[in-house]
């Protein structure tokens, strides 16, 4: 039920535009689609399967959020991840270098966490985006 909730939450932020590929929901700011601001997987595949994800009902959400906020989230955690591990925010195990977190099964207290997440990945993807198209104003 989350994964929806999620979703509706993802379809009233502006100017987003979704893509479902490989198994992957991809969300993104505008209509380049270079770099989601936040994807779901559902489903283990041959590049991506440290999650279990073949599980019933787990998905996992996946967050570009800021540079400050992943590092509040995770100064001085240098956990082994379980990444198999449900409602629990973890760096992602591909992309944390580019600050994306993840989560599987976001519920309760991590729910609303989640959501506010998003909606800062959607602001430092609108802020990308627009000092991208200021770039192309100044050629």
């Amino acid at each position: 039920m989350s994964l929806q909730h999620i979703e509706q939450h993802i379809a009233e932020l502006h100017n987003v535009t979704k893509l479902e590929h490989f198994g992957y929901t991809f969300f993104f700011y505008g209509s380049e689609q270079v770099l989601p601001f936040v994807t779901f997987a559902a489903s283990d595949n041959e590049h991506d399967n440290i999650s279990n994800l073949d599980r019933d009902g787990v998905f996992r959400v996946n967050i570009g959020i800021a540079k400050d906020s992943f590092n509040e989230l995770f100064a001085g955690n240098e956990s082994k991840w379980d990444y198999t591990t449900l409602n629990r925010f973890m760096p992602h195990p591909d992309y944390a270098a580019q600050h994306f977190i993840c989560i599987l099964n976001p519920e309760g207290q991590q729910l609303t966490e989640t959501m506010t997440f998003i909606t800062e990945a959607h602001l430092v993807a609108k802020n990308r985006f627009d000092k991208k198209q200021a770039a192309k104003m100044k050629e």
